[in-house]
């Protein structure tokens, strides 16, 4: 197969020597060894002063007052703190929460007060002393009833509210944001349709569960810089906030800076600002002492980001030749109490609600509404895991109804390269037909399979899976390139290492165009003040944005090294190359001259003089094609998506009837990376995300009592899959239909994996029992239950 790549010419897969290659990690030595520094292990010396925050016990309620006289006196306290001290508002994309709660409480943990403290544990005691006089409101906790015109209004000033212009917050309403999606005539479509279903499923909220907790140190010095050491997946974003809240007090950007080593898992928690905010405005109060505010498991659970829970309506409509004619698709997202970030979940997901099908009437409304519940944010998926659950479901009931198989179905409606999308722009190529069959034909689909065991069955289901990245249409990334004396090469980059290989990745591109080996390239993680500037790592877009930054670079950097041979030998640029780290020419096959010889000290000349000097590069990207410029009330004339990746994933269950216990005795999932810069990294995204996938379907359970408070904010009561959860086969697939403006034809993958996981264990459930669940989790006990109740039905 021979491809064109954006800057470079035709290469041929034979050609290549470090992209599509199992490099092994470079990060991976430092990690086993306990080498990695991540910010909780940085050693700030004896000056460290520490922050507990003082919670609302209350899910929606006005603040009386608060004394905090006894707290101040206590022994080892510095400083305290309330919302009066910083009465700023920020927000990534809606400026709607305060850094420090201000005449309102609007969920269970919001920060009241601060305690500045000379120990941990003074910080924490402390935090116990702060008395503060609630009057305790009614909360609203269903998203539904958030949508009642009779609703209590959880932001009255929403109308006040700075947002981006894509986002239609309704004043005087719960509704921060509604995406809607109009195309065609959906009503006349129903109409005609020889059949239409109708029906609703219900996703809970998701807990994070990174192993490393939110963690942040910052330090206002006395030249009144604010450095802020950060667990992050925005650092530059959070440079940014950080500045703009905090411009009251007099600061810019050039006076903030964010430094995030290592990261500890993120799945989207550690994206935007939450509780970082509040290290930094408390590090101003305490000039010269670096200030440490450190989350406990708790909570992670319950003050950070939360997947948002979602209720979706859902109606399709199709031929009796199986031909989908009309999808209409309502979103009610339980987005919290403050959606500055989780309003962009909601628009993504109302852009691509109908799923990677071709659709040709659509009426998508995805509603972004405030409750009294944790602020929701991104999580792995970015909101198209949870629509995905009944989409797909859904899928499956139809093609039952009309007497059709399930993937012949899917293989009859998949989207396919030139199609148009929801929104009017066209679909980029993609191998989701290939992704299909292969999934199939990995657990023999079409193959009726009986347990030995009497009291178990089998099932098999199947979910296709689609996802653009959900960015603004600026977002944009940067490299740095430089070569040292010994021919080795240092990037910087602001892209983050979240365990997903992200700086292998980019060493592997900058070793493909300049020849240099990846053991001797380092990719540095991000300093705002020497990394150039990357929007953030989020929405499975590094690999290809950062990517193409890296080999712009790369290319700039070989420009100038062939730039120095033609100056000092005269060969032309075109009749150069590189080759294991030399420059070679192709009109004089005798000619070599190392990289090591001249990419710092440069050539001398036959007259003495000398040519050249250090190499240095930089590289950026933008995808200038994009804009979020369409019509509110139809979603028609932009083109907010980039591209889209594609996949299907398929499972083989085996379930007790008695006990509804599921076995997952073999999953398949085929992506199309487009190109697989590593295929080792693609596929342990595959797994990762699958069984992650896994976890929120058959595991995770998220509970709220009647007041709005998490009952289950630990992992005893929280379950997470183990290593003996895991299935006991998984077959990854890799697809590689190159996306045409890809760093050669790379697209993300590290979201999509765990897209279908709910959807293709429902499916299976149902093949196995008959019994169809549409309210997730699918846990044991319910698939008992609803088990019970079929089989009593029929009696």
């Amino acid at each position: 197969m021979t491809t064109t790549f954006p800057f470079e010419a035709e290469t041929n897969d034979d050609d290549l020597k470090s992209v599509g290659k199992p490099v092994v990690r470079i990060d991976g030595r430092d990690k086993i060894s306990g080498a990695a520094e991540f910010v909780d292990d940085i050693d700030f010396g004896p000056g460290l002063l520490h922050a507990a925050i003082v919670e609302s016990p209350h899910a929606y309620a006005k603040i009386i007052s608060i004394d905090t006289s006894e707290a101040e006196q206590a022994k080892g306290v510095v400083k305290v703190v309330t919302g009066a001290d910083f009465p700023y508002r920020f927000g990534m994309y809606m400026e709607d929460r305060y850094i420090f709660a201000q005449d309102h409480v609007r969920f269970v943990g919001e920060q009241v007060a601060g305690i500045i403290a000379r120990s941990h544990r003074a910080a924490v005691q402390a935090a116990k002393l702060v008395k503060v006089e609630y009057e305790v409101l009614e909360p609203l906790l269903d998203p539904k009833k958030a949508f009642a015109d009779d609703a209590e209004l959880v932001h009255p000033d929403l109308e006040d509210y700075t947002h981006v212009p894509w986002f239609f917050p309704k004043a005087d309403t719960n509704i921060a944001h509604w995406r809607k999606i109009r195309k065609g005539d959906t009503e006349k479509a129903f109409a005609e349709a020889d059949y239409v279903l109708e029906d609703t499923y219900t996703v809970p909220r998701y807990a994070h569960c990174a192993i490393e907790p939110h963690v942040t140190v910052s330090r206002l010095d006395q030249a009144d810089r604010l450095t802020v050491w950060t667990a992050s997946q925005s650092p530059h974003t959070q440079r940014h906030l950080f500045a703009e809240a905090l411009s009251p007090l007099g600061f810019t950007h050039k006076d903030v800076r964010v430094i995030t080593p290592y990261v500890g898992g993120g799945f989207g928690g550690k994206a935007g600002v939450s509780m970082e905010i509040l290290g930094a405005a408390m590090a101003t109060l305490v000039k010269g002492r670096p200030l440490k505010l450190r989350w406990t498991r708790e909570q992670e659970f319950y003050n950070t980001y939360q997947r948002q829970g979602v209720i979706a309506e859902l109606k399709v409509g199709v031929l009796n030749d199986g031909t989908i004619t009309a999808v209409q698709h309502r979103l009610y997202w339980d987005a919290g109490a403050y959606v500055e970030y989780g309003a962009n979940v909601v628009n993504a997901a109302g852009l691509s609600a109908t799923g990677p099908y071709r659709v040709p009437n659509i009426t998508n409304d995805s509603l972004c509404m405030y409750t009294n519940l944790p602020p929701g944010g991104p999580y792995r998926g970015f909101g198209y895991s949870e629509f995905h659950f009944g989409l797909e479901s859904h899928m499956d009931r139809i093609a039952e109804a009309i007497g059709m198989d399930p993937v012949d179905f899917r293989r009859k409606n998949a989207i396919v390269e030139g199609d148009e999308l929801a929104y009017g722009a066209h679909m980029n190529p993609s191998g989701l037909i290939e992704a299909i069959d292969k999934t199939a034909a990995a657990i023999d689909w079409g193959v009726e399979e009986e347990s030995d065991n009497p009291n178990t069955v089998i099932g098999k289901g199947i979910a296709l899976f689609w996802k653009a990245p959900a960015m603004p249409p600026n977002a944009s990334s940067a490299s740095f390139l430089k070569f040292n004396e010994d021919g080795s090469i240092n990037i910087t980059v602001s892209g983050m290492e979240l365990g997903q290989g992200y700086l292998t990745v980019m060493a592997q591109i900058a070793s493909e165009i300049l020849t240099v080996p990846v053991e001797k390239i380092r990719v540095e993680t991000p300093d705002t003040d020497r990394n150039p500037y990357e929007w953030q790592t989020v929405a499975s877009h590094v690999t290809w944005s950062s990517g193409l930054a890296v080999e712009k670079a790369a290319i700039e950097a070989r420009s100038k090294i062939f730039d120095v041979i033609h100056q000092v030998y005269g060969y032309e640029d075109d009749s150069l190359y590189l080759e294991n780290e030399m420059v070679k020419c192709r009109t004089d096959p005798d000619f070599a001259k190392s990289l090591s010889d001249f990419v710092i000290d440069g050539i001398q000349t036959e007259e003495g003089t000398w040519r050249g000097g250090p190499i240095i590069a930089s590289g950026k990207f933008m995808p200038e094609f994009t804009n979020a410029l369409s019509d509110p009330e139809t979603g028609q004339g932009g083109h907010p998506n980039v591209h889209y990746t594609v996949g299907a994933t398929g499972a083989i269950l085996e379930i007790d009837k008695d006990t509804g216990r599921i076995w997952v005795r073999k999953a398949a999932l085929a992506v199309d990376a487009g190109r697989a810069i590593n295929p080792d990294l693609v596929k342990g995204q595959i797994v990762g995300g699958l069984v992650q996938g896994l976890a929120t379907v058959l595991y995770e359970d998220m509970r709220f009592d009647e007041g709005g408070k998490m009952m289950n904010p630990n992992f005893t009561d929280y379950k997470i899959p183990t290593a003996f959860d895991i299935p006991d086969e998984i077959i990854p697939i890799i697809i590689e239909v190159p996306q045409p403006d890809g760093p050669f034809g790379a697209r993300g993958v590290g979201e999509h994996t765990m897209i279908a996981a709910a959807p293709v264990i429902a499916n299976a459930v149902y093949n196995a029992l008959g019994t169809r669940i549409k309210s997730m989790p699918v846990t044991q006990e319910k698939v008992a239950m609803a088990n019970l109740e079929r089989t009593e039905s029929q009696t």
